[in-house]
């Protein structure tokens, strides 16, 4: 791929694992810990991820267990989860938290794979997005001293990035609905 526009693919790559790590967050009626990963807690005044404050386990396929390394971050922890929008009441014994996600009922099911497919495509508008803005730099480099044939080349080889991003978004889309819907 040509230096000039190598960046704009990357960009494009960039759209795509974002979509990606929404994905993660998305909750599929399995524990999953991504599901924690934008929840901080207060640790002595510094806003830190649950992650880094204790160890979190799925002993079962539906149990997502927080053991915080002090003992003091329960009470702060289990009050995060439940200001948090993931809808889940934590239970503390004492010693660990622990998450029991409810199963999915199918209209649950059928929200979570449109809110996918909404994702889906604001991936291939930040994608499309991305070619135009390519499109554009290689217009201001054809008034400079390259040619139209090098031009014409460039913009073939950004709309092949285009339809292959799409074609992954695409794909990615279909296996985590799939995912969703399977019970």
């Amino acid at each position: 791929m040509d230096d000039r526009i190598k960046g704009y693919a990357e960009k494009m790559g960039k759209s795509y694992n974002n979509m990606l790590e929404e994905f993660g967050t998305i909750r599929a009626g399995r524990a999953n810990p991504r599901v924690l990963s934008k929840i901080m807690v207060d640790y002595y005044g510094v806003k830190t991820p649950i992650a880094q404050v204790g160890n979190i386990t799925v002993p079962e396929p539906r149990v997502l267990q927080i053991q915080p390394w002090e003992g003091s971050m329960l009470k702060v922890i289990e009050r995060a989860i439940n200001m948090s929008d993931i809808g889940i009441n934590p239970t503390n014994d004492g010693k660990v938290i622990r998450l029991v996600f409810p199963e999915l009922n199918e209209e649950r099911r059928k929200d979570l794979v449109k809110d996918i497919r909404k994702k889906g495509e604001g991936a291939k508008v930040a994608v499309r997005n991305i070619r135009r803005d390519a499109n554009d730099y290689l217009k201001k480099l054809g008034k400079g001293d390259v040619s139209e044939d090098e031009i014409k080349d460039l913009e073939d080889e950004v709309q092949k990035e285009t339809d292959r991003m799409i074609k992954e978004i695409d794909k990615a889309v279909e296996e985590k609905s799939k995912e969703i819907l399977t019970v």
